[in-house]
């Protein structure tokens, strides 16, 4: 099992996989009943909630300023990839790679990526830079996040477009039940 001394703080009930990569574990806080499964990489800071599962080989990537912020109730399904910071690629300069001087860079695009509360992926979902998916919101499996997600709306494709209402009462009341303000 994963040493989580190192974590800026851990809850309760809290399995991480020895197989993961924590790069800046003093960025990383983890809340209580959550699952980090093997090759997990995280190369930015996060905020995990409560009742989280996070699948098998997740990679989550864009530097220290980066951000995955992830409410209570969600998950990340295998072979998610979520992008909290990226070169944009418009020719404003060469990659961002190690050494490189900041002055012939690229523009960087860094921010946040935030799962609200009950918001979950299908396997081998991709999120671009700053995309929030709303609370409830679902993304089908291989699709790609461009854009904001709506509220308990299911998405799917590349891009992801809604495509169905997701209903919300059970898993509002079960919240409710273990103690949870959401709603």
């Amino acid at each position: 099992m994963y040493d989580v001394s190192s974590l800026k703080s851990v809850g309760s009930d809290v399995y991480i996989s020895s197989n993961v990569e924590i790069r800046r574990p003093q960025l990383v806080s983890i809340g209580s009943h959550v699952a980090i499964d093997t090759g997990f990489y995280i190369s930015t800071a996060a905020e995990i909630g409560d009742y989280i599962h996070i699948a098998p080989y997740v990679h989550v990537i864009g530097s220290a300023k980066g951000l995955l912020k992830m409410g209570h109730f969600t998950n990340i399904s295998l072979g998610g990839k979520i992008i909290c910071g990226s070169d944009s690629f418009l020719g404003d300069g060469l990659i961002s790679a190690p050494g490189l001087p900041e002055e012939f860079r690229d523009t960087l695009k860094i921010e946040p990526v935030v799962f609200e509360n009950f918001a979950n992926t299908g396997a081998n979902v991709t999120i671009l830079p700053g995309i929030t998916l709303a609370e409830g919101s679902v993304i089908g499996a291989n699709s790609l996040v461009t854009k904001d997600t709506e509220p308990w709306t299911i998405y799917i494709g590349s891009p992801a477009k809604p495509v169905k209402a997701r209903r919300r009462d059970k898993m509002i009341e079960y919240a409710k039940r273990l103690g949870y303000n959401v709603g």
